[in-house]
């Protein structure tokens, strides 16, 4: 099969919930990255697009109908170019960029856009249909998280446990103390405020130009859900989710808004378009697990990915673990055999400092490592993440 590279990558800074972004739809957020690489990249025939692979995992409202095909006709792509959006939860994002990589691995592409979305502020409430006649029991359901409209038999065979609480049972499990959960989030938050003083994720970066409606526009241009708390601070925090347990706002990502983008090819393509490889793609892998301990996938994902890569983990250079809890980190570093406070991991900081726009979520974590190896002059990265009802998803890059 054909080798397949990363050529190119931009996103949006993230948003807190109900943030800079709020007043932005979500497709013209998912725009905004899709029309930044045509201009990053003028020497790209964006008639040799052969698809765009959006992840976004809600869908429930200005997401619908397809929104990698609405944001690329937003992003005024030609109408010819076409677009799919797929969905694995957390995953989305990751699983796009693979599925583009393996479509050109498998000579059925050459050039494909690959990336996620998640607007979670604007998220809708949703209300069912009504099942009997004069059917009086109406239930309205909050679309930005979560689970919604249970399916009772997977209630009793599986659970539907929320993601905080699948938390709580990985640190029980594990037993893995609040002490070292808030010292995890701390770590993080301090590695992604050194890196965005340091510029590294403005390299990461298109801003969003907000109009305002009397003042001038205002240029959303820096990840904002950072909140540097001292540990002190984080111990005082409440754990809402289970009596006596130990996830916190402090210690978990957060609901947040952006949309990220890369530019997937072969060698033929790239050197047709004027693009420049950055990195190998080298393989995907996906397991699913028990859905109530969820957050212990990419250790599977990881030990398969690497056998079938003839890797080990001391052969990986940066480890970016997406970070949907503290708790959720820490079991997974800790079933690989690796420290606490091993520097591969998140150098730059994870999800809990920089928030978790679920479907964006996956080709941050590739754009950030693409951008670590070439800055380190390091070799192979992983990138993986954990996904709700019970899945892993795992990547390795390398640098070329």
């Amino acid at each position: 099969m054909t080798d397949v590279y990363i050529c190119d990558g931009i996103r949006t800074p993230i948003g807190r919930y109900g943030g800079s972004l709020s007043s932005v739809r979500a497709d013209d957020l998912a725009a905004i990255p899709l029309k930044a690489l045509l201009a990053r990249n003028p020497k790209l025939d964006v008639n040799q697009i052969d698809d765009v692979i959006l992840g976004c995992v809600n869908q429930a409202g200005e997401d619908n109908r397809n929104i990698a095909r609405v944001a690329l006709l937003l992003a005024d792509y030609p109408i010819n170019i076409t677009g799919c959006t797929v969905n694995r939860i957390c995953g989305s994002g990751l699983n796009a960029i693979s599925m583009a990589g393996n479509t050109i691995k498998a000579g059925e592409a050459s050039l494909i856009i690959a990336g996620g979305i998640e607007h979670m502020t604007r998220a809708p409430l949703v209300m069912a249909k009504a099942v009997t006649g004069f059917d009086r029991h109406q239930q309205l359901i909050d679309t930005t998280n979560g689970w919604r409209f249970i399916n009772k038999k997977i209630d009793h065979l599986y659970g539907t446990e929320s993601m905080p609480e699948t938390a709580e049972n990985l640190a029980e499990h594990h037993h893995i103390s609040r002490a070292d959960q808030d010292k995890f989030a701390h770590w993080s938050q301090t590695k992604a405020k050194a890196a965005q003083q340091a510029g590294y994720f403005a390299e990461e970066i298109v801003s969003v130009t907000i109009p305002q409606r009397r003042n001038d526009d205002v240029v959303f241009k820096d990840d904002e859900h950072l909140r540097l708390s001292p540990l002190d601070k984080l111990a005082t925090l409440t754990s809402p989710f289970r009596t006596d347990g130990s996830v916190t706002a402090g210690n978990a990502s957060g609901i947040n808004d952006g949309a990220a983008a890369m530019i997937i090819a072969n060698t033929p393509a790239i050197q047709a378009n004027g693009l420049t490889a950055k990195a190998r793609i080298l393989g995907t892998s996906v397991v699913g697990v028990e859905p109530k301990f969820m957050g212990i996938g990419p250790v599977p994902a990881t030990t398969k990915l690497l056998k079938r890569l003839g890797l080990s983990l001391a052969d990986i250079d940066i480890i970016e673990f997406n970070e949907a809890f503290a708790s959720q980190a820490l079991a997974c570093s800790r079933a690989l055999g690796l420290a606490d406070d091993d520097a591969r991991i998140n150098p730059q900081g994870g999800a809990i400092a920089l928030g978790h726009p679920l479907g964006m979520s996956g080709t941050r974590l590739v754009l950030s490592a693409t951008k670590q190896l070439e800055r380190s002059n390091k070799r192979y990265a992983l990138c993986a993440m954990c996904i709700g009802v019970g899945q892993g998803i795992a990547m390795v890059i390398e640098r070329v």
